[in-house]
């Protein structure tokens, strides 16, 4: 993938600058192991790495490292470990895994509850768990519903059979929908005979009454109803989160779709002062009023650790939901079997644009959630309304970009857009998609060989809480392609190994205007670093999500050690 190298000529100049003052505080020398650099469009290694002050002031052979080290040096040894960039969080959502830390988790992995009774049993688990027995709210994230025999969704009449009078919300692991209790329907004011919002969906039981089941636009009064954490679990909730992604090698995390009250709390002092990985915030388009009048919003500037990247679009659902927007139908139909149904947009055309301009204008950068390919023709209608050419380099990210034709690849490129994929989406959902639309639409999701041809800059995500948070799934499902029953997708968009580390380091981090800090091991960037216990390049695809995490460090100071 190339880089653009603007500042190599400047990074190179600041590391003599830096060579002639190298006795001025003590380095750090990384050695004995396999260091790639991530450097360039083949992999490249060097023998040593030296880091001082946060940033790396060389990397290349020992002896030369050794003495820009300065014989004050502390030597690690990485023992035949293997030294990389730390990850770079293209997109997940880091307040929602707050939230998911201070609820009930009902991932179960790749075994989740196989029926109703099943689940219901393991909510009652999590409340003994969590000792929330006397709490008014139950709230259980990671609702899945495909893999129940019942083959239907959990209903509001089997939460109150289970937690008679308990104000119980599941939410569905897309983020896309929720359940909930009879009791948690009139705190949020939704009535049985509520009518659809729009760009909602409000699910009935045979007599017409709302049965519990919301998706997309219909979630807003639920989560205005839901009880806000104290200030004290929201910390707790904020160094847990940061151990979990340090844990899986990530340096710099995202928080996709932050809504105002996350949004002060990440802000504040407090939070700021407990950061100690890097947190790109994309507050929700849905509080653009607030946020165009906050009179301190520094947006692209960092705070400590934390800087709002720029403002997050929804433009449609999810496509194993059945709510992302497509130009054509569902073979199954709507979420309650409807036909003919291909979705709807979250937001009119007219709006979007609208909108979009108010964030365009004030130079802040664009990112657009689009899963179907009808809603991607949106953010592309939406980009060219905005005259934005590639050659503005302004960025706008399609966020997931999932269900892409090849016509829009040339799109991308002309306006500049960095795709962020999600090839988890090839072993979780591929089946799913596979039941709704022709296989060649499934094999091309997450198109990241033909998007590196058009000279586009992918990256790929896991969507946490969506999928787990673990860039060797990310990377191998990126090399592999293939489905829970064994089924490839795409075998023709199949990455490297290397490739494929490209989407987690150097691609992410273009896409937010870092790529001349961080992302690659190179003189006069930042000391972000993931040991491995193998290396990922020399690793068979089948023993790729078998990769863990030995060592983590953020600006030269370990912030994670298995």
């Amino acid at each position: 993938m190339r880089l653009h190298g603007k500042l190599a000529i400047a990074l190179a100049a600041g590391w003599l600058a830096s060579a002639a003052m190298a006795q001025d505080s003590a380095a750090t020398l990384w050695r004995g192991g396999t260091i790639i650099t991530m450097d360039g469009e083949t992999p490249q290694t060097v023998q040593a790495v030296v880091a001082r002050d946060g940033k790396i002031v060389f990397a290349g052979a020992e002896a030369a490292a050794r003495r820009a080290a300065g014989k004050a040096a502390k030597t690690r040894d990485l023992k035949g470990a293997t030294l990389l960039p730390g990850f770079v969080d293209a997109h997940s959502h880091f307040s929602m895994l707050m939230q998911v830390e201070t609820g009930i988790d009902l991932d179960a992995g790749d075994q989740p509850p196989a029926t109703i009774p099943a689940l219901l049993g393991l909510i009652r688990q999590g409340i003994k768990a969590k000792g929330l027995e006397g709490q008014d709210w139950i709230v259980a994230w990671n609702y899945k519903d495909t893999p129940l025999a019942e083959k239907r969704h959990v209903t509001r009449d089997d939460l109150d059979a289970a937690f008679p009078g308990r104000k119980v919300v599941l939410i569905h692991f897309t983020g896309h929908g929720l359940v909930a209790s009879s009791a948690a329907l009139a705190a949020a004011g939704v009535a049985d005979d509520a009518p659809n919002p729009p760009g909602g969906l409000l699910m009935r039981d045979a007599k017409g009454r709302v049965n519990g089941v919301a998706f997309e636009a219909a979630l807003y009064p639920f989560y205005k109803a839901l009880p806000r954490p104290t200030p004290a679990q929201m910390l707790a909730a904020l160094d847990g989160t940061q151990l979990s992604y340090a844990s899986k090698g990530f340096t710099h995390a995202q928080d996709g779709a932050t809504q105002i009250p996350e949004l002060t709390f990440l802000l504040s002092q407090p939070a700021r002062e407990r950061m100690k990985l890097d947190l790109a915030i994309l507050p929700s388009f849905g509080g653009l009023d607030s946020l165009l009048t906050m009179p301190n919003l520094a947006v692209g500037q960092y705070q400590r650790h934390t800087k709002v990247q720029g403002i997050k679009f929804v433009l449609d659902g999810s496509p194993q939901a059945r709510t992302a927007y497509f130009t054509r139908d569902y073979a199954n139909g709507s979420p309650e079997g409807h036909h003919p149904w291909h979705g709807e947009p979250l937001v009119k055309q007219e709006e979007f644009d609208r909108l979009a301009k108010l964030v365009h204008d004030r130079g802040w950068q664009l990112f657009v959630h689009a899963n179907g390919d009808a809603a991607i023709d949106m953010a592309i209608k939406g980009f060219d309304r905005l005259g934005i050419k590639a050659a503005d380099n302004r960025r706008p990210v399609v966020i997931h970009s999932q269900f892409q034709r090849r016509d829009h690849l040339p799109a991308y490129a002309r306006i500049g857009v960095g795709p962020a994929y999600f090839s988890n989406h090839t072993y979780y959902f591929a089946d799913i998609h596979r039941t709704n639309f022709p296989g060649e639409v499934v094999d091309f999701i997450s198109p990241f060989r033909a998007a590196m041809k058009s000279g586009l800059y992918p990256s790929n995500h896991s969507d946490a809480p969506v999928t787990r948070l673990d860039p060797f799934v990310q990377l191998w499902s990126s090399m592999a392609r293939a489905s829970v029953t064994g089924k490839i997708s795409g075998a023709d968009q199949r990455l490297s190994a290397y490739e494929g580390l490209q989407m987690l380091t150097t691609g992410p981090a273009w896409q937010v205007f870092e790529e001349n800090r961080k992302g690659r091991i190179k003189a006069g960037l930042l000391a972000d670093f993931v040991v491995l216990d193998r290396n990922p390049l020399t690793t068979p695809v089948d023993g790729i999500r078998k990769i863990r995490v030995l060592e983590t460090v953020k600006e030269g100071k370990t912030i994670w050690s298995r």
